[in-house]
């Protein structure tokens, strides 16, 4: 706040010289540095938020050779597909015709299952959006792959022979 004294100078007054009044003029920063300051932790606390928080994904190499993709053992292969209306199916191993149905809520117990009776190394979950999943489907099962520290799992197309069987799945349990 700027204060303007307006008290007597004690100045002389004599004939005809008028002297001015001495004014003093103060200005309080004190209303001004709070300000600083709290722009200063507005902009700090508003920087640190605005980082990116996401999930690190590391897809393998896209190749066509076959010798040149990676291998993952039978025995510890978990394959995940997703459907329409939020179908969850899987299959251990690399028979998908041992297609078993799931729910969001009983594939953590799946997969903690199967990496508790596989060896770590050989541990794989493979996962298999079909065409009519949905963007919020794909990220819950990445989710539980971080949440159950699954190591190596891979986001691959859904071959047209598994996209029959997980079709026909959804026909004879009347999934619309």
């Amino acid at each position: 706040m700027a204060d303007i004294d307006v008290s007597g100078g004690g100045g002389k007054k004599g004939p005809g010289v008028k002297k001015a009044k001495k004014l003093s003029t103060r200005v309080d920063m004190t209303p001004m540095v709070d300000l600083g300051f709290l722009l200063i932790t507005f902009f700090i606390f508003s920087t640190t938020m605005a980082q990116p928080t996401a999930m690190q994904l590391i897809m393998p190499k896209d190749t066509e050779n076959l010798e040149e993709q990676t291998k993952v053992k039978a025995s510890g292969a978990l394959t995940i597909m997703l459907g329409k209306s939020d179908g969850l199916y899987y299959y251990e191993g690399d028979d998908p015709t041992k297609i078993q149905n799931t729910n969001y809520k009983d594939i953590r117990e799946v997969v903690i299952n199967k990496k508790k009776s596989t060896k770590p190394e050989d541990f794989v979950v493979v996962i298999k959006p079909n065409d009519e999943a949905n963007y919020k489907n794909v990220v819950a099962i990445l989710d539980e792959m971080t949440i159950n520290e699954v190591k190596k799992y891979a986001l691959v197309p859904i071959s047209p022979v598994e996209n029959e069987l997980l079709v026909a799945t959804e026909k004879a349990n009347n999934i619309q």
